[in-house]
């Protein structure tokens, strides 16, 4: 077979067709077309297979990624899969919602005078195209056990935790708060990323696979961590962090000021057919208002995007360093601009103006100073800048912390790290509590999906060490009283 690889010398980077900014403002699809198979293959062919492959080392999950790019290229999509499935529990999420400008493809080699392979794409076509062709399979383990596992949240840590056990052949229960399994994947994160149908088809394979789901259960309300210590013969905590960042200042109580995973939950709840009343009378509406975002990360992106999709009079969204410092998605910073969101950059939120309701923001003009102990530039403000935004409708996407986990949970004896996360034995993943294991954002604090994946398989490993040398203990203990 001729080598169809190293191709892009040749062949030019080019991604899945993107609907026109004027006909995804309307709606809330996904903005890009699926990969025709020769142009996947063709694009898969641009890898030039490098002997220490940076996109690989970049990627937190350690994907294969050369692999299944060659697999791909010639044709054999099934292997591809396999490929890729071997050390990812949800690609087909990941290829649509990884910021793979910051980890695989912005790092790959050919990036510099070439521009990247498109790597997410290429993840995205060959998973939808295993779903389609009936290639991907629920878990089935080769021999059940004896011994169950409680899970605390059915985010992506959760799932991937779930998997991965359930693949051992343990009895796997995941609880969960939401009445739909995929934690923010299906209620933080809107429909232009990520259809919600790819998130509740992966949950229908789980639970196909045997893994039992408890939905609308939270815990500390409705069983405490230690009933489901004694349920369990081990826990996995991957709840996530939910607890919103504030910014306080004069007229921050006016209405209308809301924080982003309010906001965003609303508009997911009434996608899905829900009955939302706060979104019906308005209140966490955009059509017709001028919104101020405040934040510059992901979730921001996902604000200013949704407001023009809910047919906003203006969008702006004011960040506090400039476009190179931000932490979210450069893509995602080109995708709001083409769909008419304006970026102040340099700016910081002061107070908020108004009589009941707010009516605008009040912001000073920002220099970025010498970098600190991170190496980024310290923002200061510049004395005599201030300036209005007028705004409606302000949304604060500042990022989120861990609630009081122990109160929360009902175990004050859970140790926390100083930053409120929860404490863990890095080698094992487990808690201060025998048996208690934690994963995702729970532990790290708030990141990516595609890291709660990895830290639910690496967790899933750790209690399957436990579980085994707890049965071994179980074993040996029997014998003797006999």
């Amino acid at each position: 077979m001729a080598n169809k690889m190293l191709s892009f010398v040749g062949v030019g980077q080019r991604m899945p067709d993107k609907r026109l900014p004027a006909e995804r403002r309307r709606d809330f699809r996904e903005i890009y077309a699926e990969f025709e198979p020769a142009r996947a293959a063709e694009q898969a062919g641009r890898c030039s297979q490098c002997g220490v492959p940076f996109c690989q080392v970049h990627c937190p999950l350690h994907n294969n990624i050369p692999d299944w790019l060659k697999l791909t290229a010639e044709g054999r999509l099934e292997e591809a899969y396999e490929v890729s499935s071997a050390t990812n529990n949800i690609p087909e999420i990941c290829g649509r919602i990884c910021p793979q400008d910051r980890l695989c493809e912005g790092n790959c080699v050919i990036e510099k005078g070439f521009e990247s392979v498109t790597i997410g794409s290429v993840e995205k076509y060959i998973t939808d195209t295993a779903f389609e062709r009936g290639w991907v399979k629920p878990p089935r383990p080769r021999r059940e056990l004896d011994q169950s596992v409680g899970i605390v949240g059915a985010g992506p840590a959760g799932m991937a935790a779930a998997e991965q056990l359930r693949r051992k052949g343990y009895k796997v229960t995941v609880y969960d708060r939401y009445d739909r399994a995929g934690g923010l994947m299906i209620y933080g994160i809107p429909n232009f990323k990520l259809e919600k149908d790819v998130v509740l088809r992966r949950s229908r394979l789980l639970a196909e696979g045997g893994i039992q789901f408890r939905q609308n259960f939270e815990l500390g309300r409705d069983a405490t961590l230690a009933d489901l210590r004694q349920r369990h013969d081990a826990v996995l905590i991957a709840t996530g962090v939910y607890k919103a960042r504030d910014i306080q200042g004069p007229g921050s109580g006016l209405g209308n000021i809301v924080q982003a995973m309010r906001y965003l939950v609303a508009s997911n709840r009434k996608g899905l057919g829900d009955e939302v009343p706060e979104f019906d009378s308005g209140a966490l509406n955009a059509e017709g208002k001028r919104v101020v975002v405040l934040g510059g990360g992901d979730t921001a992106m996902d604000c200013v995007r949704t407001a023009v999709r809910q047919g906003a009079v203006s969008v702006k969204c004011l960040y506090r360093r400039d476009r190179a410092n931000m932490p979210g998605s450069q893509r995602e910073v080109k995708h709001a601009e083409e769909e008419g969101v304006e970026f102040v950059w340099l700016s910081a939120p002061e107070a908020f103006l108004g009589d009941r309701e707010v009516q605008a923001v009040r912001a000073s003009r920002i220099h970025l100073g010498v970098p600190d102990a991170t190496g980024r530039q310290q923002p200061q403000v510049i004395e005599g800048s201030h300036f209005n935004v007028e705004a409606d409708l302000v949304i604060k996407a500042l990022g989120f912390d861990p609630d009081d986990l122990p109160t929360l949970f009902g175990a004050p004896e859970l140790e926390v790290t100083r930053w409120g996360t929860l404490s863990i034995d890095h080698r094992t993943l487990m808690t201060s509590l025998d048996g208690v294991f934690a994963a995702g954002d729970i532990v790290r604090g708030a990141s990516l999906v595609v890291w709660a994946v990895r830290d639910g398989r690496d967790a899933a490993e750790g209690m399957h060490r436990y579980l085994r040398a707890k049965a071994a203990g179980a074993g040996v203990t029997a014998q003797a009283a006999e």
